[in-house]
């Protein structure tokens, strides 16, 4: 899907914004899309790479089904090459362990462990567009719910397709520089921003992850316009700032928890569901906005399952998604 025949039997792939030009025998930029004798190939449809019952809370995801479990399916390779990635064993790689797992076969685990929902996560799973579409057609019609972790670095047309069959997505919104982005992390930021403004949109549950990594240039002074901007997407969506630490190809420091705790504190004065991760702070309850009755308390290690409790939530009203505040009754930003 998403291709069509170039010039010299090459393939013009337009699933992402580098519209790679694909020869014979090749593959893209993600390393998983490639050509052969002028058709488009998928060797890699449904090679999963890794495959968990996580915390939902591990995704990140705070604001949806608290507490819950999440079946985590993991693919291989990546559209973009950021040097600091924590999961370049996988997302640099097309050689790692895989096992083959058909739509049928993943649905089947996640109602075996009784999980309520999928996420497509680890690696990019994006790029293995095709078969995430099976899977999330029958997931739907068997109740469980999709959630995409993803970079958000594809072309609006295959955007609006995959976002239509999500529930939740936890986007990568890595910086706000066009430069760093296409220099250094081999992205593009206004592709990732179109992804988020049609996740929204379509009414999908979106929750924003930014790893504050050291060493790239002028991120920091960066925060305040992501801050804006997600708040313009609208002010319930929670924003996650993580600690990074070096990994693949980036030796810089780990971020410093102090900064980490300002910049968490800064970015709360324009949106009220800030969370730090990576750093064990124990300052990530959820308050309602109308009362400010915590509603979610996560203490504990949060990666590990342990610590979510929510003594401020009832049910969602009649014909509504969101629970109630157990105080005051209003609405929530939390989704059941």
């Amino acid at each position: 899907m998403f291709a069509e025949p170039d010039a010299d039997g090459r393939l013009l792939c337009r699933l992402c914004p580098h519209a790679c030009r694909i020869k014979s025998g090749g593959f893209g930029r993600c390393g998983v899309r490639g050509n052969k004798g002028g058709c488009g190939i998928i060797p890699f449809y449904g090679k999963v790479s890794s495959l968990a019952v996580d915390p939902i809370e591990k995704k990140p995801l705070y604001h949806f089904k608290p507490g819950a479990k999440i079946l985590s399916a993991g693919f291989l390779g990546c559209n973009m090459r950021c040097p600091f990635c924590q999961n370049w064993r996988i997302s640099q790689n097309t050689d790692a362990p895989a096992r083959s797992l058909s739509a049928q076969e993943l649905v089947l685990a996640a109602l075996g462990q009784e999980t309520p929902a999928i996420a497509y996560t680890y690696s990019e799973p994006l790029v293995h567009i095709e078969y995430l579409l099976e899977c999330m057609t029958l997931a739907k019609k068997h109740g469980v719910a999709n959630v995409l972790v993803t970079n958000g670095c594809i072309q609006a047309e295959p955007a609006k397709e995959i976002l239509s069959l999500a529930d939740g997505a936890n986007i990568d919104l890595k910086c706000f520089s066009g430069e760093t982005y296409a220099k250094v992390l081999f992205g593009d930021l206004q592709t990732a921003l179109e992804f988020i403004r049609l996740a929204v949109c379509q009414g999908v549950h979106v929750e924003i992850t930014t790893l504050l990594v050291s060493g790239i240039a002028g991120w920091e002074k960066e925060l305040g316009e992501m801050a804006g901007f997600i708040a313009g997407m609208g002010r319930g969506i929670p924003w996650h700032l993580s600690a990074y630490h070096a990994d693949y190809r980036w030796n810089a420091p780990p971020t410093d928890a102090g900064f980490l705790r300002k910049a968490v504190e800064k970015a709360r004065e324009k949106l009220p569901f800030v969370y730090a991760g990576n750093i064990g702070w124990g300052e990530n309850d959820t308050a309602c906005l109308s009362c400010g009755e915590t509603l979610v308390r996560r203490g504990g290690v949060l990666h590990n399952g342990g610590g979510v409790q929510t003594p401020g939530l009832l049910p969602p009203a009649d014909g509504e998604k969101h629970f109630r505040c157990a105080k005051c009754g209003e609405a929530t930003a939390i989704v059941c």
